[in-house]
């Protein structure tokens, strides 16, 4: 049957093998409290433009370019696109060069 490629019961007997252990793996990985727990955190982490915002929010004589990388950990393209956005917004305000005070 090899030259017509049609599949023998051997075959599709391994093919069936290998779904049952696949299924089992699924079963097992979505019973676990870890997937909750990742999508948990995720959830509360908010997102990048949440965690930048908060963290000028709560500083008092607002924060530099410098301190909002070290707080959050995000490179510098992705920190000057959320300063641009939540200033378009009006959420911040530059109060000086580098400078950035919740509005």
């Amino acid at each position: 049957m090899q030259a017509y490629q049609i599949p023998t019961k051997r075959d599709v007997e391994k093919i069936l093998g290998r779904i049952d252990r696949l299924e089992a793996l699924l079963a097992q990985a979505a019973s676990g409290a870890e997937i909750r727990q990742r999508a948990a955190a995720r959830r509360a982490a908010g997102s990048a433009t949440d965690q930048v915002f908060e963290a000028i929010r709560r500083s008092r004589n607002g924060m530099s370019f410098a301190d909002i990388q070290a707080k959050t950990g995000y490179v510098d393209k992705k920190i000057r696109n959320i300063i641009f956005r939540l200033h378009k917004l009006g959420k911040i305000k530059r109060q000086g060069r580098g400078l950035y005070v919740a509005a």
